[in-house]
């Protein structure tokens, strides 16, 4: 199992609470925003826009929502243009951290992110420092329900060109490369099966075990980054034993 959820921070919303959902569906808005721009407002020919309104349903994001950001995105509603742009960096005890972020003000942003690096104990480096260690892949999970056979799943995501299949804990994991992401999740789509999320993230080739103290300190920083309404995804390389519930 990659557990690819343990080094992507920012994932689905479903149980948060009401403003930390509305957080959320901001993000998602500017993923809408960016992927309108460069491929246009049909998710039917724009295959960056159907995965994002895929991730916004998951994330039970309204429809009348998904609906304005796309009107928004296509000038119909006004118009703002986000950058993307990626930050690197490093938390407690030397773990390689990525920032991703949609703005409409770089220097803003940038310095918000920096003030987050200082004051966690951590450090902003230079573009590259860090992206080294991770590996973009596609991440295809769908929840396993009764009456699915995991040989057959198993058989549909490697005949569409997936590169891994595991069994969790009530769900199935899938990799892809990126080329092959969309060509996976359209196959699984096509076979009448729900997925729980798809998209791309970064997995770490190699981790760094931190102890509870440390595993705290990087919390609170990846906390700190996804109350940020500019930062869309966080990935790191730490390993750590989850914390448990009283």
């Amino acid at each position: 199992m990659s557990g690819h959820s343990k080094w992507h921070n920012i994932q689905q919303a479903k149980g948060k609470a009401d403003a930390a959902r509305g957080k959320i569906f901001t993000k998602i808005g500017r993923e809408i925003a960016v992927a309108v721009k460069s491929g246009g407002p049909d998710p039917n020919s724009n295959a960056a826009l159907r995965a994002v309104i895929d991730k916004a349903k998951a994330n039970n994001m309204p429809k009348d929502n998904i609906t304005r950001s796309i009107q928004k995105a296509n000038g119909e509603l006004g118009n703002i243009n986000y950058e993307s742009i990626v930050y690197e960096g490093y938390g407690t005890n030397g773990v390689a951290v990525i920032v991703e972020a949609l703005t409409d003000n770089k220097n803003r942003t940038g310095g918000e992110i920096r003030h987050i690096f200082d004051r966690s104990g951590g450090s902003l480096g230079t573009s590259g420092c860090v992206s080294y260690m991770f590996t973009t892949k596609g991440v295809i999970e769908i929840e396993k329900k009764d009456g699915m056979d995991d040989d057959e799943m198993m058989m549909l995501a490697l005949d569409a060109g997936a590169d891994d299949f595991d069994l969790g804990d009530g769900y199935y994991e899938i990799l892809t490369s990126v080329d092959k992401f969309a060509a996976v999740r359209d196959a699984i789509a096509a076979a009448g099966i729900e997925y729980s999320s798809a998209q791309l993230d970064r997995i770490p080739q190699n981790t760094v075990r931190l102890e509870a103290d440390d595993r705290d300190k990087l919390l609170k920083m990846l906390d700190a980054f996804e109350d940020n309404d500019d930062v869309q995804n966080v990935y790191h390389n730490a390993e750590y034993d989850e914390i448990e519930e009283e």
